[in-house]
């Protein structure tokens, strides 16, 4: 019972923290004249990447040996497995739940050119990631390691570069530590960023600690806990983020917080576990990483084929989180 009321705690915690985010990072993003996408897919999607960052480092250095290593290895390809198929459907049910205020419904308001260019680069450099493990000599996956990194400051620049600035036809919500000012201090500004971000890690950490105690009791296997457990917690941010966002009709923000993750977390993390571990990947990981490509492939086709975006396309990937639930119960994957 204990666990359970902490769970709750924890979830309103990273919920009043990813409020003060969201709106924290918009007006730093006005402030810098950064583009909608930069603010998305770059600021909001590495900040709240933060606790499921750290989960792997962790384990893959003090989670001891090989049990450490396969727990670090499965929390590194659980995060983009989650917020491509679990992220997708949530946001996919917040559209459709907030479609009543959506005048162009079903079409989500989506800058589709800073999409595609999201989606692309998590298609690519999540195969290449899946793909290194199967290279024997490690000096041919350090090289991998160094092209995901040059890969993700490529796509960086020109998610920073291209798109429209949020200050064009933008009215933001006033910031909450200067609820009066029309025109809020920078410091101010930061000092919001920090401490919502406080809130979401502490929330996040709580969640995980009462998840793993639950899971114990349940006795769910570790690669389990690592490759779906863990994400899911350490994910909330990204997925609360999103929907405050889908709730203001600012869908770009909402999918480029979790697609810019996903490219994060594709390509920057893995080139960590490369370099950190021997990155050899069971047959659950590889399951996993498959159904994540084909969930975020099937919205990368409709963003490039037609121009546009539907919830239900989001929403599908709730059936390839499903999947892999129904593999694990059926003892397909241990």
């Amino acid at each position: 019972m204990l666990d359970i009321v902490l769970l709750l705690i924890s979830l309103g915690v990273i919920l009043l923290g990813a409020e003060g985010f969201t709106n924290g990072v918009e007006w730093l993003g006005k402030k810098l004249h950064l583009t909608e996408g930069a603010v998305g897919s770059i600021l909001a999607a590495v900040g709240t990447a933060l606790p499921e960052t750290m989960i792997p480092i962790i384990a893959i250095l003090f989670g001891g040996g090989h049990a450490g290593e396969e727990i670090g290895i499965g929390a590194i390809l659980g995060a983009p497995f989650m917020l491509s198929t679990l992220a997708f459907f949530i946001t996919g049910v917040a559209v459709i739940a907030y479609r009543s205020r959506r005048p162009n419904y079903p079409r989500m308001n989506l800058d589709t050119a800073t999409m595609g260019r999201d989606l692309g680069f998590f298609l690519c450099v999540y195969s290449v990631s899946v793909l290194a493990s199967f290279l024997g000599a490690h000096i041919w996956k350090q090289l991998v390691a160094v092209g995901l990194v040059i890969a993700y400051a490529t796509y960086a620049y020109l998610t920073v570069t291209r798109g429209n600035t949020l200050e064009e036809g933008e009215d933001l919500n006033p910031l909450y530590l200067a609820r009066r000012a029309a025109e809020p201090a920078s410091v101010l500004v930061v000092l919001q960023i920090i401490l919502a971000l406080g809130m979401i890690v502490s929330g996040a950490r709580l969640f995980v600690t009462g998840v793993e105690d639950l899971a114990r009791l349940i006795g769910i296997p570790p690669f389990v806990l690592a490759l779906i457990i863990a994400p899911v917690a350490t994910e909330l941010p990204e997925k609360f983020n999103s929907v405050i966002w889908v709730g203001r009709g600012k869908d770009t923000l909402a999918l480029g917080n979790i697609t810019g993750a996903m490219v994060f977390q594709s390509s920057m993390i893995p080139a960590l576990g490369i370099t950190m571990t021997s990155w050899e990947l069971t047959t659950g990981a590889l399951i996993s990483a498959v159904l994540a490509i084909f969930s975020a492939g099937l919205v990368f086709f409709q963003i490039t084929r037609h121009r546009y975006l539907t919830p239900y396309t989001l929403v599908s990937g709730g059936v390839f989180y499903g999947i892999f639930v129904i593999l694990i119960f059926n003892g397909v994957i241990r």
